[in-house]
């Protein structure tokens, strides 16, 4: 269990982390900004870069994402022993990281696609690659892979997974681990954490329902074996349900469990589901469920879960209205292509 003064401490540096952060009302500044130099400005006033637009662009993202994930570290430093359900958090870029070490090796690009630091809590050896042997030796992708007879994983051979199969059943191993902790939790340690976390994964299983079946036409039985079913089957309903409506009838979507962050039907236009559009608005809905969360329950686990979250949250955002200004959109473009309203 934490002691109170750990509680006590963390919670206070969450707040003051959050409090400079670019969530909520500090959002509006960034509509603002018009070039990229004006993001690293707002962003990095101490250490701002002097570099060409492309190579500002990579820089800048690389900023952006260590400084959430030092702030986060930051956090769970200072617990003595870190819970488990924070930790896999943090573990998520691990998971994110090994994703791209298998795209990397499928495509057979001998260099290692990097990966991002977190410190004590990494258990992967990136540094091997691409001896997929070596670098998951001794942690859970090492039997994960045995069982799914990918070990020795050789670079640029195919493998009898494809790249979306694995990257489904990496995403279901660390969503099945994460929700197992957050459940050995007392109820009144994770009364938000479960309910944002049950709502995440079935909203990832209904943008990626929608998905396979927009753009690659696959039927519903080569889309149930793409989803992530972590010990519930209520995290299936809403792809499940989505997958006999019509893709052209907006109507038939009302009873639909998500049917508030769907695209509006326009004038004089043919609706049609858009799975872009349903990303980026449950994305939204998430980020407001979390923000809404952060502060009503002081101390609790609820509460630095949330904090992580909106930490992945920033850090998606600033990612985002990078590269759209790197591609020369107006950052009022950006945020309409992001549905984030004004």
């Amino acid at each position: 269990m934490l002691r109170a003064g750990e509680r006590a401490y963390s919670y206070a540096k969450t707040c003051g982390i959050i409090g400079k952060s670019f969530v909520g009302k500090r959002i509006t500044p960034l509509r603002g900004i018009r070039r990229l130099s004006d993001l690293d400005r707002l962003l990095f006033p101490e250490t701002k870069q002097d570099l060409p637009e492309q190579e500002l662009l990579v820089d800048l993202e690389a900023r952006i994402l260590q400084r959430s994930v030092g702030q986060i570290k930051t956090i769970l430093g200072a617990f003595v022993k870190p819970p488990n359900l924070l930790v896999w958090l943090i573990r998520s870029y691990e998971y994110g990281d090994m994703k791209g070490v298998f795209n990397a090796l499928v495509t057979g690009e001998a260099k290692s696609p990097g990966f991002t630091d977190i410190g004590r809590f990494r258990r992967v050896a990136f540094e091997a690659y691409p001896d997929v042997g070596a670098m998951v030796k001794g942690t859970e992708f090492e039997a994960f892979l045995k069982d799914l007879h990918l070990l020795p994983f050789t670079l640029g051979k195919s493998q009898s997974l494809s790249a979306v199969a694995l990257q489904t059943k990496i995403d279901t191993l660390y969503y099945t681990a994460l929700w197992k902790d957050l459940r050995a939790l007392p109820k009144g340690e994770r009364r938000a954490s479960e309910h944002i976390l049950s709502e995440e994964i079935a909203l990832k299983n209904a943008v990626w329902a929608l998905r396979l079946r927009t753009y690659y036409g696959m039927s519903p039985e080569e889309i149930r074996e793409k989803l992530i079913a972590p010990e519930s089957k209520a995290f299936l309903a809403p792809a499940e349900a989505l997958l006999s409506l019509p893709l052209d009838v907006r109507a038939d979507w009302l009873s639909w469990k998500y049917a508030s962050l769907l695209n509006p039907e326009k004038p004089h236009e043919q609706w049609r589901a858009d799975p872009r559009y349903l990303q980026n608005a449950a994305s939204e809905y998430l980020y407001r469920l979390v923000h809404s969360s952060f502060r009503r329950r002081p101390f609790s686990l609820d509460s630095f879960f949330c904090f992580i979250k909106l930490k992945q949250f920033e850090e998606n955002l600033l990612t985002s209205i990078a590269e759209g200004l790197g591609m020369g959109m107006a950052i009022q473009d950006v945020f309409t292509l992001l549905e984030i309203p004004s």
